[in-house]
């Protein structure tokens, strides 16, 4: 090496010793001997060490460049230089470009892990977190460890080295931070540092020793503690919004107490110490004073910020492990699907806790307050910043509406498949339906469906769990199957009202059955109209009701599973299957009622017939008697006597035609009575031949007796011609009538007596024939006589 190198590091060195400042550790009595005081001051001696370590290092890098530069090897390559720089510019670059290699080639102490592990305190827990959160944590130590080599070393060389004022030179990395500017450290400074110091005691409350022991005081009281125990909701397992709310509620107001009761106390007995208020001047105490307020302040706002961040961060979607678990129902009420609690009444709940714990630590009085014991005491000011509870809120608003969106979704499901048996389309469909004339099966399938649809429903989950959200659905679930089964229970009572009906009605055809079988018939025909009607209930009334019963029993075996009969109609039920036994006895009582019966009427018809023979006989004697009637003065008598006969004709006739109809129910053969047809022939010509003879007596009395001027002539000739022709017909009737009975009874005489001397016999006087020439000879008269009068 030239002699001017040499003397060229010599200056160099010399320069770099000018600049550097020398190192004076601080007075061994400033301060109190305090714990915080004493963390300040192995603070202060760790920095200090690492001083120590940094100047043997730097020692270390200029013993190398000396042995480097005795060592150097003049056939090195020089870097090429522009043409125009001079040598001298050269020589200076190349050495500074060697001896930087050199620096930066001495061995460089690595970061303490202490300062790694403040440094990893410092990153958020969120971001520690995730699948590969290790491999990161080992990226950025890695990382901040190179960095920090690297600083090292430029520091190094920047500290040994001055670079030459070259402008091609590169310098990696910027600029390190300047120097103060304008201090002479040829000059002491301690005076100037004693006066600083001085100023900061005086105005700086903060340094004051009772302000750092009232740091230290909240440090270990707060720092790593909140108002709420939070760790263990969800292992709690589901519980109710407000048991959650009293739960954290009372955690928070007894925390209250704690800190009311220890960091507070211990607060104030700090400054009721003498040495509390020592190097405090009268005039400052207020604005000291002051200035602890603020810390209380900050401090305790902090444990709240603190404790309602951490409230926040349970209800974050991407860390669900402190998530609460909330009890959920969906109820039925009033026909309607609800939430208990409501999503709203859930969100208020969770709300008012953020709310509940801003309200904690509200009451807490500053010092100088309780040292002097006013009435009015002063609290301090611990109450969060309205950005802090908003942004809260927020963003608990949009994680509740988030974990609840589960809940919400199973509940439209709800709706979906179950609603139209609330919002009256099951009704219509109903309502429809029985206005329709359908059959029991097809009343059976309609049922069927609503019980199906129950059985689905009670089927469903009771309890559906979500992130924030144990949804019970058991009161839904039951009011939905007591929905769906009443409206079963609709159209059962409608065809169970049917059912009845129709048990009502075979019950009552068997009734009339019975009482029509045994009814006592009061005449033949009631009496064959029995027979039939038995004979038919025997044959297709009982086949038919038979076939009801059977489709009443399967009816019944379908309501036994589905419906629950009173007793009313358990009796009904039993009546209509035990008929088919209890009519088969009646139907034998009946059997000997009607053989009873029909022994005792064939009697009475015998009986009848008999009489009414008997009756005849006397009847035609009667006849016999009217042609021996010839006294015209009892006229009236005979015409009453004709009536009474034409009457028990009649009478006798019926009888014929009951006899006759009698006989026809018993399938007997028909008597015929010629005898009383011969009658009403007969009695005929009586009737209107004395009937004639009392009118005529009845109008000549009353022409002969009444008055002459109210007679009239032509009238009276007509019916007096009337008359006579009437009488002139009745008497050739009954000549011709005697001359056939003549003529009759000669014939019979003839046969009697055949081969006998005939005897001639006269012919007997009619008195009817005497009784019309009498009469015919009174009208002639009587014709004799008016004519003669009106002449």
């Amino acid at each position: 090496m030239s002699d001017s190198n040499k003397a060229a590091i010599a200056a160099e060195k010399e320069a770099l010793n000018l600049k550097l400042p020398p190192i004076v550790r601080p007075p061994e009595d400033i301060g109190v001997d305090t714990p915080t005081q004493s963390k300040l001051l192995n603070y202060r001696r760790s920095k200090e060490q690492q001083k120590t370590i940094n100047q043997l290092v730097i020692d270390g890098a200029k013993r190398n460049i000396d042995r480097t530069l005795s060592k150097r090897i003049p056939s090195s390559p020089e870097p090429d230089y522009p043409p125009t720089m001079t040598s001298e510019i050269k020589k200076k670059g190349f050495n500074y470009i060697y001896l930087k290699q050199c620096v930066e080639s001495s061995p460089i102490v690595p970061i303490q892990q202490e300062w790694l592990d403040h440094m990893l305190m410092l990153i958020p827990e969120s971001l520690k977190e995730g699948k590969n959160r290790e491999e990161l944590l080992e990226s950025l130590i890695e990382e901040v460890s190179s960095d920090f080599e690297k600083s090292m070393k430029r520091y190094l060389v920047r500290s040994v080295l001055v670079k030459p004022p070259v402008k091609w030179l590169e310098d990696e990395g910027g600029p390190l931070p300047e120097s103060p500017v304008g201090l002479d450290y040829s000059n002491p400074w301690h005076s100037s540092y004693v006066q600083t110091r001085n100023q900061i005691l005086a105005n700086l409350h903060i340094v004051h020793p009772t302000m750092k022991m009232l740091l230290d005081l909240g440090y270990k009281t707060f720092a790593n503690t909140v108002l709420l125990d939070l760790t263990g909701i969800r292992a709690k397992g589901p519980i109710d919004c407000e048991a959650l709310k009293t739960d954290l509620s009372l955690q928070a107001k007894k925390a209250e107490e704690k800190i009311m009761n220890t960091w507070y106390p211990k607060v104030i007995s700090l400054f009721t110490k003498k040495e509390a208020l020592e190097g405090i001047k009268p005039e400052k105490l207020d604005a000291f004073y002051n200035c602890v307020s603020t810390l209380m302040s900050n401090q305790l706002k902090d444990l709240l910020k603190r404790t309602v961040e951490g409230f926040v961060k349970l209800f974050d979607r991407e860390d669900q492990q402190g998530l609460p678990i909330f009890k959920m129902e969906l109820t039925f009420d009033d026909d309607k699907m609800e939430f208990y609690p409501t999503f709203q009444d859930l969100e208020d709940a969770v709300l008012g806790l953020v709310e509940r714990i801003a309200e904690t630590l509200q009451n807490v009085q500053t010092v100088p307050s309780w040292l002097s014991g006013t009435s009015t005491p002063v609290n301090l000011d611990t109450e969060l910043p309205e950005h802090v509870l908003q942004w809260a809120l927020d963003k608990l608003k949009v994680a509740i509406h988030q974990n609840l969106e589960g809940a919400r979704k199973h509940y439209e499901t709800y709706v979906k498949k179950y609603n139209w048996l609330l919002d009256g389309t099951a009704v219509d469909l109903i309502e429809t339906f029985q206005a329709e004339d359908h059959t029991f099966d097809e009343y059976t399938e309609f049922i069927e469906k609503f019980f199906s649809l129950a059985s689905e429903i009670m089927l469903l989950p009771q309890w559906v769990h979500y992130p924030m959200v144990r949804l019970d659905c058991e009161d839904l679930k039951t009011g939905l199957t007591n929905k769906a089964k009443a409206f079963a229970n609709i159209l059962l009572n409608d065809i169970a009202s049917k059912h009845r009906k129709e048990n009502e009605s075979i019950c009552s055809e068997f009734e009339a059955i019975k009482e029509h079988a045994l009814k006592v018939p009061e005449t033949t025909e009631e009496m064959m109209d029995l027979i039939s009607y038995v004979e038919k209930a025997r044959t297709v009334g009982i086949r038919d009701l038979i076939l009801r019963i059977q489709e009443s029993k399967r009816q019944m075996s379908y309501f036994l599973d589905v419906f629950l009969f009173p007793q009313e109609d358990l009796a009904l039920n039993s009546t209509v299957l035990m008929w088919p036994w209890k009519i088969n006895p009646i139907f034998d009582e009946n059997d000997e009622l009607i053989e009873y019966a029909k022994h005792k009427k064939e009697n009475e018809l015998i009986a009848k017939r008999e009489k009414l023979i008997l009756e005849l006989e006397k009847e035609s004697r009667r006849m016999e008697e009217f042609a021996e009637f010839a006294e015209l003065d009892r006229m009236q008598q005979y015409v009453t006597d004709v009536r009474q006969l034409q009457k028990r004709i009649q009478e006798s006739e019926d009888a014929v035609q009951f006899i006759n109809k009698e006989e026809e129910l018993f399938k007997w053969e028909l008597t015929k009575y010629p005898e009383l047809d011969k009658l009403k022939v007969n009695i005929e010509p009586y009737q209107k031949f004395f009937n004639l003879v009392l009118k005529w007596q009845r109008t000549e009395k009353r022409w002969m007796d009444g008055g002459f001027l109210e007679l009239n002539g032509e009238s009276m000739e007509a019916d007096v011609d009337e008359f006579s022709r009437e009488i002139f017909k009745t008497l050739k009737f009954f000549q011709m009538k005697q001359k056939k009975e003549l003529q009759e009874k000669r014939k019979a005489a003839k046969r009697r007596s055949l081969g006998e001397e005939k005897v001639e016999e006269e012919p007997k006087e009619n008195p009817t024939i005497t009784m019309c020439s009498t009469v015919m000879e009174q009208i002639k008269t009587f014709k004799v006589q008016t004519h003669s009068m009106t002449f």
